[in-house]
């Protein structure tokens, strides 16, 4: 019979697996100072709603997993919707409930951050039918000839929905998707950009090992179970251009007067992660290389790339004017992002390697890599033991 390490460590990488599926988971005037408010230009431009109560949808079944086989505690209220008033340096979140009903076309709100710059700030959370996937950034930037993309959100309805939104904006074609890594929400909304023809999409080398491992198929279920019909029509979609290389080298695309310098900073979060240089605004998309207002996942990546990618990022962009998460608000300088997830992750090193070298075992270790000072921060519930549980496996690897 197994051990009782051997029983743990099995519970534990399946809460690990769940906790991946889930959680991981623009023209105008020219503005002085650019700022993030909600009102905009054109269909855009429209006040913050008030509290909204909201109809609370039915579970969806899918290849026999059951909305109730998947529950979790760390969704989104169903019974308000609010978007902070900015989306730079605040500690505010939104609460965004979408609905089943809600068409494919329907613009999605977007925040204004320069003349040509536009931001989708999502929800903190994990995936249920609620938030029904938009639990991730993303963002669109108006060249003057065409459109970029930074990340294409979790299905493929909101992929449908995000091209609503670049068209209530311009006319303007659009012609690159940048995705930043392969998690379901931020790449999954991919197929509506293919569908639509003549873009590129632009991502990590490490997608094709992530499609080739299998995991994304579980990960299209259990979405399927909270929104099956957003789900329709999902595929696999692999790059048109793979970047991968050197770490920390990079690849370049010019358009309309913009360079988008796309840098590959290795497989910390998933197979493979990209970080995108907007670099005549001085824009940085750090996608899930640092989290705002939300604890980080590590079980899919490597722990001690994360660290020096991070350190990586502080030395190249300094003087960065934004630096934009994958889940949180944008920040200036000094993004103290970058320093609460590294130092989160430099603690769960330390504290893992010393239970090792102290003889205990994955389950005491786990159970001890609490945080006091985490347990408010969003989705410590859902990712501060899976995160445990990887890093003692990487700390034993390291050290033995």
């Amino acid at each position: 019979m197994p051990g009782r390490h051997t029983i743990v460590s099995i519970s534990i990488i399946l809460l690990t697996m769940v906790s991946i599926f889930l959680s991981a988971d623009t023209a105008g005037e020219t503005i002085d100072t650019p700022s993030a408010n909600s009102t905009g230009k054109g269909p855009l431009q429209f006040s913050l709603p008030e509290q909204q109560e909201q109809g609370a949808q039915s579970p969806a079944e899918h290849n026999g997993l059951s909305r109730e086989d998947v529950e979790h505690p760390f969704g989104t209220d169903p019974e308000r919707t609010w978007y902070p008033e900015s989306a730079i340096d605040t500690s505010d979140v939104p609460n965004i409930v979408l609905k089943e009903s809600d068409a494919p076309d329907a613009p999605l709100h977007a925040y204004q951050l320069n003349e040509r710059t536009w931001f989708l700030f999502g929800n903190i959370a994990n995936t249920d039918e609620y938030n029904r996937g938009w639990n991730g950034n993303a963002g669109f930037v108006v060249t003057d000839d065409a459109v970029v993309i930074i990340d294409s959100l979790g299905t493929p309805k909101l992929g449908e929905r995000l091209i609503a939104t670049i068209k209530s904006v311009t006319d303007k074609p659009i012609r690159y998707l940048i995705v930043t890594h392969n998690h379901p929400d931020h790449a999954y909304g991919a197929v509506a950009f293919k569908q639509l023809g003549g873009v590129t999409i632009l991502s990590h080398e490490g997608a094709e090992r992530y499609f080739n491992s299998g995991r994304w198929e579980t990960s299209v279920e259990l979405r399927r179970a909270f929104i099956a019909p957003d789900m329709e029509r999902f595929e696999v979609i692999l790059p048109d251009v793979a970047i991968g290389g050197e770490i920390f080298s990079s690849h370049s695309i010019h358009t309309g007067g913009v360079t988008f310098d796309i840098y590959n900073v290795g497989p910390h979060h998933s197979f493979g992660d990209l970080v995108v240089h907007q670099v005549e605004d001085n824009i940085v998309w750090v996608s899930d290389l640092a989290f705002n207002g939300r604890t980080t996942f590590i079980g899919d990546g490597n722990s001690q790339q994360a660290l020096e990618s991070i350190d990586w990022l502080r030395r190249t962009f300094p003087d960065a004017w934004l630096m934009i998460p994958g889940h949180g608000s944008a920040q200036t300088a000094p993004f103290p992002m970058l320093e609460k997830t590294h130092s989160y992750i430099q603690r769960l090193r330390n504290i893992m390697a010393q239970a090792i070298e102290d003889g205990i075992d994955l389950q005491d270790a786990v159970d001890q890599a609490e945080f006091d000072d985490w347990k408010d921060t969003r989705l410590y519930g859902s990712n501060q033991r899976p995160n445990a549980n990887f890093i003692y496996r990487e700390m034993e690897a390291e050290l033995f």
